[in-house]
């Protein structure tokens, strides 16, 4: 099973001086930034998607600027994305229309035509047909019954576009492997549109619009089209939201699978934002500590207009509680005076009051427990991964893209060896 990352420019600066907070001043971005791959020094994935829609063009804005956009197609994935080294020749590099990027428009703005030569004069590995995103989904509509006219037609551009990319794929001689993307709004009709794939000769099926679906929703659509694809048939489940639940699936026969998880949920989690091995071969998860800055973050600033504090005080608290990590991770600290430092600042931020008039509220004191058993388990001095390594406690800390990217990084080396575990246990069962 290939854990594959959905890339969207996420590197980071090698130089960054976290004492500083700031990058060089003569930083050129992306230039002078790393790669996942690079700043680890090896690759913690099999292989990386780049959406078309994330490089966007001059119909739909993606994260690339104009130049990048340019670049990405002069030079190829390959060479842009900086895989183009023998360690990491073999990593696939997959490709995707970016559905999601359209999603209101009627119909995708790209053709499999042009799709087709996009994938293939940049060089991708594999390529996924055109698709239309359909979010409808009832689990127990029978066969095609059910669904929205907006589902069905969805149903039905998406698979004409897969017919027409596999054939432009067949005419260019196209070196990139093409994948049938289903969509559907039910288990069965994602089972038909599976079904249909395989006769227009897909050996090699993406599943799409699995993102809002819970666990149990996704393995019945799994099911339902492993019960009519012949079994060679390859899966791929496209922006795989339950990548922790990656083991549960296994019966399904998952080839490949693209997620962000493991890095976004380094920034967008609430509590669970730094992986490490767990007993056995699951994950443990520790809450991240957040300490923005001062003048920077909106819901301090605007204690500050309201008068409850002066942005001179939090600049102090700020000080206070950077200074106390730092000497905790250097043992020069102890665990009851950085835990108060730390919530004396997070109380502005959580309830946007003083500590003392809130340090009984739920919030903080479920806050303090997360941040207690964090800064007990010290988990950054568990880990041999260059971030951790480099950075110490300021891995741990929630502070701006350098932090919190490369807390990210280090969860998805943690989540390649969790993959590799888990294949291990397959082959030994």
């Amino acid at each position: 099973m290939k854990f594959i990352f959905a890339d969207s420019l996420d590197y980071v600066d090698p130089a960054f001086d976290f004492i500083a907070d700031r990058s060089p001043a003569e930083r050129q971005p992306y230039w002078d930034d790393a790669y996942p791959h690079e700043i680890l020094g090896y690759a913690p994935y099999d292989g990386v998607l780049v959406s078309k829609g994330i490089v966007g063009d001059h119909r739909v804005k993606g994260k690339y600027t104009a130049s990048q956009a340019r670049r990405f197609e002069l030079v190829g994935a390959r060479k842009f994305l900086r895989l183009d080294k023998p360690e990491f020749a073999h990593l696939d590099i997959f490709g995707d229309c970016g559905a999601f990027t359209y999603v209101n428009e009627e119909r995708p703005p790209y053709s499999p035509a042009e799709i087709a030569e996009f994938y293939d004069d940049c060089g991708f590995t594999h390529g996924c047909s055109v698709d239309h995103i359909i979010f409808d989904f009832d689990v127990a509509a029978k066969g095609l019954d059910g669904g929205s006219n907006d589902a069905k037609d969805r149903f039905e551009i998406t698979l004409e576009n897969a017919d027409a990319f596999r054939r432009e794929a067949e005419a260019i001689d196209a070196l990139f492997k093409p994948l049938g993307v289903v969509q559907g709004w039910s288990p069965d009709s994602m089972a038909e549109a599976a079904r249909r794939l395989v006769a227009m000769g897909y050996d090699y099926l993406a599943l799409g619009g699995m993102v809002p679906l819970k666990s149990p929703e996704i393995k019945q659509c799994l099911a339902a089209i492993r019960d009519v694809v012949p079994p060679a048939t390859r899966l791929h489940i496209l922006g795989f939201a339950k990548a922790d639940d990656i083991d549960s699936f296994h019966s399904y026969d998952i080839a490949s699978f693209d997620t962000t998880s493991p890095l976004i949920r380094a920034f967008k989690d609430a509590k669970q934002n730094y992986y490490l091995p767990g007993n056995g071969l699951g994950l443990r998860y520790f809450t991240s500590i957040r300490v923005p800055q001062a003048l920077e973050n909106p819901r301090l600033q605007r204690t500050v207009k309201r008068g409850v504090f002066r942005a001179e005080d939090l600049v102090t608290m700020e000080s206070a509680a950077l200074s106390s990590l730092r000497a905790f991770d250097r043992g020069e600290a102890g665990i009851e005076e950085t835990l108060q430092n730390v919530l004396v600042y997070s109380a502005p931020l959580v309830e946007e009051k003083p500590f003392e008039d809130c340090k009984d509220a739920t919030s903080m004191v479920r806050l303090a427990t997360r941040y207690r058993d964090t800064l007990e388990s010290k988990p950054w001095k568990q880990c041999s991964c260059s971030i951790c390594e480099h950075a110490a406690v300021d891995v741990i800390i929630f502070r701006g893209s350098n932090r919190n990217k490369r807390r990210g990084i280090h969860n998805l080396a943690v989540y390649k060896d969790h993959i590799e575990r888990l294949d291990l246990k397959r082959a030994l069962t």
